[in-house]
C-alpha cells in the first residue's frame, strides 16, 4: 500500500483518450506545483515542463487503473461545487479562495467535463470515475490542505441533477451576473462556448430551429438564456444550494459562499481573500478597476434573458431572506 501510494502521489489524470472502442487516461506529474493559476489548464501547462512530463512516452492507464489508484491516496474533503454563467466573477471567487493554503481550488478541469460528456461509459462507471477523479484532484499533497472546492465549466449546469446524484450531500453554488455585462465581455473576447459549433449546441439544449438565421451576438444571448433557465430549474429542484450574484459585490459573494460551505477560516486568511479582490482575477499583478457596459453596444434582443435574470434575482432575494 505504501509503495503504491508513493508511486501515484502527485500524478493526476488530465485527459480522456478514446481509441478503437477503448478508453484510456493520460496522466501528468504535478511535482510540488499547487493549483494556484486562474485556470486548471494553466497549472497543467506549467507542470508540463517537468522532466517526467517531457519524456517521449506518456503515462497512460485504463479506467480501472484510475479507480483503483484513487483509493491509494490520502485526499481532502470536497466542500463545494461552483456553477456559473461565465464572466460573472467565478475566477475571482476561485482565486480568492486559493489564497488560503488550506484550500485546493480546481478551476474548470477538462477531465471532469470529458467524463461528464462521454458516451463511452454506462451510468454506474461514469459515477465511479467522477468520484475517483475528484479524489485524485483533491489528493493531499501538502500537510495544511483540508478543503477541496471545484469550479465547473459553465455548461455543467445542464448536468447538475446528475452531479447531485453523485454528490448528494455537497453544497452547490450558482453564481450569475447581469446579462448585459456578461454578453459585453463575450463580445470583447468570446469564450469557446459562446462561439457556434465549437461546443455542440445540443450541449446547451439549443435546437437547430432556434439557431436558424440567428446572429453571432444573438447566439451568445441564447446560450446565456439556457444557462439562466438551467439555474432556475435546478434551484427549484434542490435545497442544498445557494444563489450568488456578482452584482451584489464580490466581497458579499465570498463571505456568503464561505458561510454556506461551513468552513472556518482564520481572520487573516479571510483578509487575504478579500485583499485579492483588489487585483484582476486573471492577473494578480494588475489592479482591478471594474468594468461597465452600454446596451447599444450589444445590438441583441435581451427581452427573454432579462426576464430570466429578474427571476434569478427573485430567487437571490429569497436566499438572502433565509
Amino acid at each position: 500500500m505504501e509503495n503504491m501510494q508513493h508511486i501515484i502521489s502527485n500524478w493526476l489524470p488530465i485527459k480522456l483518450i478514446e481509441s478503437e472502442n477503448e478508453v484510456y487516461f493520460e496522466w501528468l506529474y504535478l511535482s510540488d506545483i499547487p493549483f494556484a493559476e486562474p485556470f486548471f489548464e494553466e497549472t497543467i501547462a506549467i507542470c508540463s515542463s517537468h522532466s517526467y512530463n517531457l519524456k517521449r512516452f506518456k503515462l497512460i492507464s485504463t479506467a480501472e487503473n484510475l479507480i483503483d489508484w484513487s483509493k491509494e491516496l490520502d485526499f481532502v474533503e470536497l466542500k463545494g461545487l461552483v456553477f456559473h454563467v461565465s464572466r460573472c466573477g467565478s475566477t475571482m471567487l476561485s482565486q480568492s479562495l486559493a489564497m488560503s493554503s488550506e484550500n485546493i481550488i480546481v478551476s474548470e478541469a477538462p477531465i471532469i467535463d470529458e467524463i461528464l460528456r462521454s458516451n463511452f461509459f454506462d451510468l454506474h462507471t461514469k459515477t465511479v470515475l467522477l468520484e475517483s477523479v475528484i479524489r485524485l484532484l483533491g489528493q493531499k499533497r501538502f500537510p495544511e490542505q483540508k478543503n477541496l472546492i471545484v469550479k465547473l465549466d459553465a455548461w455543467s449546469i445542464f448536468k447538475a441533477s446528475y452531479l447531485r446524484s453523485v454528490f448528494p450531500e455537497i453544497p452547490f453554488a450558482l453564481l450569475y451576473r447581469n446579462p448585459g455585462e456578461v454578453l459585453r465581455s463575450h463580445q470583447k473576447m468570446a469564450g469557446m462556448h459562446m462561439v457556434p459549433n465549437l461546443i455542440p449546441s445540443s450541449v446547451f439544449g439549443i435546437t437547430s430551429k432556434e439557431i436558424q438565421e440567428i446572429s453571432f451576438q444573438q447566439y451568445q444571448a441564447l446560450v446565456l438564456e439556457k444557462y439562466f433557465q438551467g439555474f432556475l430549474d435546478f434551484y427549484e429542484a434542490d435545497s442544498n444550494i445557494i444563489m450568488l450574484n456578482y452584482n451584489d459585490g464580490m466581497k458579499n459573494v465570498i463571505e456568503r459562499f464561505i458561510c454556506f460551505i461551513d468552513v472556518d477560516f482564520s481572520e487573516n486568511e479571510i483578509n487575504l481573500m478579500l485583499e485579492r479582490l483588489k487585483k484582476h482575477s486573471k492577473n494578480e499583478n494588475v489592479a482591478f478597476v471594474g468594468d461597465s457596459y452600454k446596451d447599444d453596444i450589444l445590438s441583441v434582443n435581451l427581452d427573454e434573458v432579462n426576464l430570466l435574470h429578474e427571476k434569478l434575482n427573485a430567487n437571490f432575494i429569497e436566499d438572502l431572506a433565509r
